[in-house]
């Protein structure tokens, strides 16, 4: 795997930082509206919490990122439709971005009415469940430079088998499953996580989609596939 040498320091004013930055204070404004509103109220502890942890994951893979793999975050930061090629991709990364904000605001709605709350206990596990799926993600990343947010075949490209990718093909998707399970606990819904099995089949066309591009586009992807016969889930698929 080539990839950045590592070891840079991090200037504010560099322009792939300051977007960096701003992205991260957006989000986390546009996580406090759509938690927020929804609930009613500020005393939802489950959304503080669920926000804390997203925040110090996501802010702590920004500055791994930012100091050993640069090219990597810039690869992460072109998220979104708009940056993918292939129209099948623009439609399920639209579908993913959709279920992700009814993911967010259906359990504030669900605590507002108290239609099927959680136990506390149960929102615990679920937040211990996204800490270990973005823990999980932070290997993929850490193996995978390539690891892009939208489906593309740098010129430079090469196939990851090391890592999670010596057991499943496509990890990230597995570290992405388990957060949107673990979601509708943390943030305190029964009733959300009877959407898993729909963002489950969305995930399953983005990765057979992709697929298609990477046994086309990528040297070596159809023999590791001989090699690595599970997609996500180890013995199962």
């Amino acid at each position: 795997m080539q990839g950045w040498s590592g070891g840079d320091t991090i200037h504010v004013m560099d322009p792939l930082y300051k977007k960096a930055i701003a992205q991260g204070v957006v989000g986390i404004a546009v996580f406090v509206a759509f938690i927020f509103l929804p609930a009613g109220t500020w005393r939802y502890w489950q959304g503080w919490l669920f926000i804390a942890i997203f925040s110090v994951s996501t802010i702590g893979f920004t500055v791994y990122l930012a100091l050993y793999d640069r090219p990597l975050l810039e690869r992460r930061m072109n998220a979104g439709p708009q940056h993918e090629k292939e129209w099948s991709q623009k439609i399920i990364v639209s579908l993913i971005i959709l279920a992700f904000f009814l993911f967010l605001t259906l359990p504030p709605l669900d605590y507002r009415v108290g239609l099927s709350p959680v136990p506390a206990y149960l929102s615990y596990v679920g937040e211990m469940v996204i800490v270990l799926s973005f823990l999980f993600i932070f290997w993929v990343l850490k193996v995978n430079s390539y690891a892009a947010a939208n489906v593309s075949v740098a010129d430079d490209h090469k196939v990851i088998d090391t890592g999670p990718y010596a057991y499943v093909r496509h990890p990230m998707y597995a570290g992405a499953l388990w957060l949107f399970i673990g979601m509708p606990l943390a943030l305190g819904s029964w009733l959300t996580i009877c959407l898993v099995p729909l963002i489950l089949l969305v995930l399953f066309w983005r990765l057979l989609d992709e697929e298609k591009i990477l046994r086309r586009d990528l040297y070596g992807y159809n023999e590791y596939a001989s090699r690595v016969r599970y997609r996500l889930i180890p013995y199962v698929w």
